[in-house]
């Protein structure tokens, strides 16, 4: 027997199998549901209970969590037929690792609270190679006592865990990271065309600039994939055009100016136009070498 919570997972993508297979592995008896049924039976196998449905889950847990791809699907599994609202019960905790707008996470965070549900939104940062290895950074709104009882589950998911407020906070620091990324991968592929068009070799200047102030997570993890030409997705480019269509949504909503923000959504959503969609989101280049009539030379 363990006194251990237990714990639902609901969503078992990319990310999503990973963080469930983590909670696993830390010693949580752990209910799955998916659409998809190839994930559920590989979890199954490897010692997970099987659930039909998001309510099925919610009645048999502690803590539900979801990792769905918008927010539509979140508002669906949580207060749709058959979602979570249908069992919830007295005590359960609700957690969100989708990227969602901020209002919706507030809205679903009401309605399950009418039935005794404390609810934390807790998007997650570190692609797919954070979530296999249990170093996600996890940014968490809502009530801290919530988040005191849950942890342990996070920390079986996450390296860095922050309550950064109330709900819809941890959403709203989702939506800046998603800023900072975007910028980032949008900026590498512009000096990567600009250093290769204007007669550098891009390789050499990127070893020459990535040890001063330009350093970053970005310059330092993917410039040797794009050039072994590997632009095959820890993020995928159209997951990233949703989370800067959240991010406009959201600047729009409170009247707050995000001048290159707004083109990096426009550069992602052009991936989706062009048959980049399934790319990773450091193949934003793929724009920028069209516009520049080029192409990244590879190894």
């Amino acid at each position: 027997m363990t006194d251990k919570l237990t714990v639902g997972y609901i969503g078992l993508g990319i990310m999503g199998k990973s963080m469930a297979r983590n909670v696993l592995k830390a010693g949580f008896p752990l209910v799955v549901h998916n659409r998809s049924q190839a994930a559920v039976e590989e979890l199954v196998g490897e010692g997970a209970r099987r659930a039909n449905s998001p309510a099925e889950v919610a009645a048999q847990v502690d803590v539900v969590l979801t990792n769905l791809p918008d927010t539509p699907d979140v508002e669906l599994v949580t207060l749709g037929q058959n979602g979570i609202i249908e069992t919830a019960h007295k005590g359960l905790v609700f957690v969100d690792n989708s990227t969602i707008k901020p209002a919706a996470s507030r809205k679903i965070a009401e309605a399950l609270g009418e039935k005794g549900v404390l609810s934390l939104d807790a998007p997650v940062s570190g692609g797919d190679i954070g979530a296999q290895q249990g170093t996600l950074t996890i940014m968490v709104g809502g009530p801290g006592q919530a988040l005191e009882k849950v942890m342990p589950v996070l920390q079986a998911m996450g390296k860095t865990i922050t309550h950064v407020g109330e709900s819809g906070a941890g959403q709203i620091a989702k939506a800046c990271n998603q800023i900072m990324v975007a910028a980032q991968m949008v900026a590498m592929g512009e000096l990567l065309i600009f250093a290769q068009k204007s007669g550098a070799d891009a390789q050499k200047v990127i070893d020459a600039i990535r040890g001063g102030a330009a350093q970053c997570w970005t310059l330092d993890v993917k410039p040797p994939r794009l050039f072994a030409g590997n632009r095959a997705p820890g993020f995928k480019a159209y997951m990233q055009a949703k989370d800067l269509n959240i991010v406009i949504e959201t600047a729009c909503q409170y009247g707050i100016p995000l001048p290159s923000a707004a083109v990096d959504s426009q550069l992602y959503n052009a991936m989706l136009e062009t048959g980049m969609k399934e790319l990773d989101n450091s193949a934003v280049i793929g724009i920028i070498e069209s516009l520049a009539g080029t192409r990244l030379n590879i190894d």
